[in-house]
């Protein structure tokens, strides 16, 4: 992941509502139109903060990969076992799961990656390597410490843990009495007590 640039408080606005939008349409359902209108701002000054789409979606992306990856911190600083991080890190998705026009940005934009350009695909990337890493990095050591069991390996139960949580979200938008991510979270958790 690149480093985030300084965002002035007219380029954050345009951030705040190009991610709005992603999570609630898509990055393929928007234009820099919506973006004027949503800061009440012409389009020429929104394109003056950002020359082009792509560099607003990897504005978007390394914005909300810097604030996951804060909260992965957290979670580490706060919670000591990996059950307990496992299903705070649940809690993550169920948060944005709650308020059920939107899904994770990036769970969002995988979705469309046929259709990004580039860069943003590689903020993209960027952000599930974060999470994949992370998870390893809590499953091995909950694989260790025999906090958490399974025959299956550490990055394995990563992939199967991220994908369940981001599908959650997906099936939740469109079937309302899907069970929400910590509610999967949970039974899968219970797989490996």
């Amino acid at each position: 992941m690149h480093p985030q640039k300084e965002l002035s408080p007219s380029a954050l606005r345009i951030v705040d509502a190009a991610q709005d939008l992603i999570q609630e349409v898509g990055y393929n359902g928007f234009s820099f139109e919506h973006i004027s209108q949503a800061v009440g701002m012409r389009k020429a000054s929104v394109h003056h903060h950002f020359g082009s789409k792509a560099d607003l979606g990897v504005a978007v992306v390394q914005r909300y990969s810097h604030q996951f990856e804060a909260s992965l911190q957290q979670i580490v600083v706060t919670l000591k076992t990996a059950p307990e991080r496992l299903q705070a890190y649940a809690d993550l998705f169920e948060k944005a799961a709650q308020n059920s026009k939107y899904i994770c940005v990036c769970g969002m934009l995988g979705a469309e990656t046929n259709s990004l350009d580039p860069a943003v695909n590689a903020e993209v990337q960027g952000f599930f390597q974060l999470n994949l890493a992370w998870l390893r990095e809590v499953i091995q050591e909950g694989l260790s410490s025999c906090s958490l069991r399974s025959p299956h390996q550490a990055s394995e139960l990563a992939v199967s843990y991220l994908s369940l949580l981001e599908g959650a979200m997906l099936v939740g938008r469109s079937v309302p009495t899907a069970m929400g991510p910590r509610r999967l979270g949970d039974l899968f958790l219970s797989g490996l007590a």
